[in-house]
C-alpha cells in the first residue's frame, strides 16, 4: 500500500511538473508575439495638378483667376482677461508680389495690381510659390467705432480715402513664400514665408515664419461652365515684433487666408 502511495505521489509529481513546462513554454510564445499595430502610417494622396495664373485673360480656361468676391483674409487673438477671441477680416487683399514702385495709392475700387504672383504645383511643390498682401486700414471687425477709431492709431497707419487703394508703405502688410514642402503628417504642404510690416516701427520689418497651406481639389460646380479650386493658407505671428502693443489683445495673431479661383 505504502508501495502504490508513493506512485501515486510520483504520477502527480510528473503531471504538475508536465503543467508547468506547458505553461512557461505558452509564456514564452506569448512573448514573442508582435502587438497588432492599430494605427497605420499616413498613406499621403496627391495628384498631379498645375495650376497657373498666367495672364489671366478672360475665357481662358487654362489661366486661373484669384475670385476675390468669395476669398477672404481672416484674422483672430485671444482677448486678455477673457475666455474668447476678438476676430476680423481684411476687406482689401490681393496676390501679388508689391514692389516698392507699386507702393502708392491707387485711385481705384477694384484689384489695384493683377493678382498673379502665385503657382501650384501638386506633386512638387518646390515649384509652388505665393505672395500676397493686405491693407491694414481695412480690417473689418464689424465694429465701425474699432475699425476707424482706436485700430487705425494702434496699427499705425491712416483712414480709408473713398475710391483710393492704399498701398503705401504705412498701410501694407506683405507675405512671400520661400520654401513649400509637403507635409508627412497630411494631403498638405508647409510653407516657409516671409512677412513684412512696419506697424509702429521706423522701418518695415521682415520675420520669417511657418504656415500650413491646404489645397482644395479643382471641380466644376453644379450647373457651370467652369472650375474653381482653393488654396488655404494659415500661420502665426507675434504683433510685439511690429511695435504693437494692446491691453485688449494677446501678442500671438493668427491668420487664415482662404483664396478660390475659378477659370472663367
Amino acid at each position: 500500500m505504502k508501495l502504490l502511495s508513493n506512485s501515486r505521489i510520483w504520477a502527480i509529481a510528473v503531471i504538475m511538473f508536465s503543467g508547468l513546462v506547458y505553461v512557461a513554454g505558452c509564456t514564452r510564445d506569448n512573448d514573442m508575439l508582435v502587438p497588432i499595430k492599430l494605427t497605420q502610417p499616413f498613406a499621403p494622396n496627391r495628384g498631379n495638378a498645375i495650376l497657373l495664373p498666367g495672364n489671366m485673360t478672360a475665357g481662358n480656361a487654362t489661366e486661373w483667376k484669384l475670385d476675390k468676391a468669395h476669398s477672404s483674409v481672416l484674422w483672430s487673438g485671444a482677448y486678455i482677461g477673457a475666455a474668447g477671441l476678438l476676430t476680423g477680416r481684411f476687406n482689401q487683399f490681393g496676390m501679388h508680389n508689391v514692389v516698392d514702385a507699386e507702393m502708392i495709392n491707387y485711385v481705384t475700387t477694384g484689384q489695384p495690381l493683377k493678382d498673379s504672383s502665385w503657382s501650384f504645383y501638386e506633386s512638387d511643390p518646390s515649384k509652388t510659390h505665393i505672395n500676397g498682401y493686405v491693407q491694414i486700414n481695412t480690417s473689418n471687425t464689424g465694429e465701425p467705432g474699432r475699425d476707424g477709431g482706436c485700430n487705425i492709431s494702434s496699427l499705425g497707419t491712416t483712414v480709408i480715402v473713398t475710391g483710393t487703394q492704399n498701398l503705401t508703405v504705412t498701410n501694407l502688410a506683405k507675405i512671400r513664400s520661400t520654401k513649400v514642402e509637403l507635409d508627412p503628417a497630411s494631403n498638405g504642404y508647409i510653407v516657409t514665408l516671409e512677412l513684412t510690416w512696419k506697424g509702429l516701427l521706423a522701418q518695415p520689418l521682415t520675420k520669417t515664419l511657418i504656415g500650413k497651406l491646404n489645397y482644395v481639389p479643382k471641380s466644376t460646380p453644379t450647373g457651370a461652365t467652369y472650375d474653381v479650386f482653393g488654396l488655404q493658407l494659415t500661420f502665426q505671428f507675434n504683433k510685439a515684433d511690429f511695435g504693437i502693443t494692446s491691453t485688449n489683445i494677446g501678442d500671438k495673431i493668427s491668420i487664415e487666408c482662404n483664396m478660390n479661383f475659378n477659370n472663367k
